[in-house]
């Protein structure tokens, strides 16, 4: 009896961690560039009563063994890297990825990490960086007197713009995606940033449109691929869920206070 009631509790426990991601999940709807997570589970030990194969008569061995499971355990929490829909911003210095890829920023201690969000900004030195100031690697600096309303990134990452005095675009740049391996296996480290870890395999470089690598879509913005009703389906089962875990544990309570009322 006592086994129910921890079994029980350990699904109640593995059913709040589903909710926990599915909030974070619902939390990031408007995040641009966020990839959805799944909450993985996975059984726990169980004890074998009977092991199947054991010998019931001289002739017969028992089919199928006896075990009792001892609950769930949550066993990872998966990044979904499915595309996002595109959302037309007619900001000069948005750049969405449409396939595979990321973009790489410099971290303020040297590191570096990657981020679908495109929504960059131009700083004071005519860089491409993040709204927390993350410069875009490699560097593309632009000259300090082009005009803004020129810029234009092309599908295979070229950057022009045109500057006072010339008819023609000039090219400055060349935009740089990155992919893994693994991708899944990416650290989230917040401010739509992922870190390199032993299970991501090294990044990949290409340049857009080439090698397997997605296109660079300018004057746009990947926005997060969470469905709200996929998402609150989710929820519902899993509110369901955590229900029936707490009602198993009623049931066994009730069912150690018949067996302790026998005495009386």
């Amino acid at each position: 009896m006592v086994r129910s009631l921890w079994t029980a509790a350990s699904g109640m426990i593995g059913q709040q961690a589903n909710i926990d991601t599915i909030s974070n999940n619902l939390a990031n709807v408007n995040t641009s560039g966020y990839k959805k997570m799944r909450a993985d589970f996975e059984d726990l030990i169980y004890q074998t009563v009977r092991v199947a194969g054991t010998p019931a008569t001289e002739d017969t061995v028992v089919p199928v063994p006896v075990q009792m499971g001892h609950g769930v355990k949550l066993s990872a929490t998966q990044r979904e890297f499915a595309q996002g829909n595109l959302q037309n911003t007619e900001n000069f210095s948005d750049i969405a990825i449409m396939g595979d890829g990321f973009f790489r920023v410099m971290m303020y201690d040297g590191s570096y990490a990657y981020t679908r969000d495109g929504a960059f900004k131009i700083d004071s030195e005519g860089q491409f960086v993040t709204s927390n100031g993350y410069k875009m690697m490699p560097e593309v600096v632009l000259p300090r007197d082009f005009i803004p309303e020129t810029l234009s990134i092309s599908q295979d990452g070229r950057i022009s713009v045109k500057v006072p005095g010339q008819d023609d675009p000039v090219d400055v740049g060349r935009l740089e995606l990155y992919r893994f391996p693994n991708p899944v296996g990416l650290t989230a480290v917040g401010e739509n940033l992922f870190k390199q870890s032993n299970a991501t395999g090294d990044p990949i470089p290409g340049r857009p449109g080439f090698d397997g690598m997605g296109k660079t879509v300018h004057k746009f913005l990947e926005m997060s691929n969470v469905s709200v009703v996929k998402e609150m389906v989710n929820m519902i089962v899993a509110q369901r869920a955590y229900e029936f875990n707490s009602k198993a544990i009623q049931t066994s309570d009730n069912m150690l206070g018949t067996a302790t009322s026998l005495k009386r």
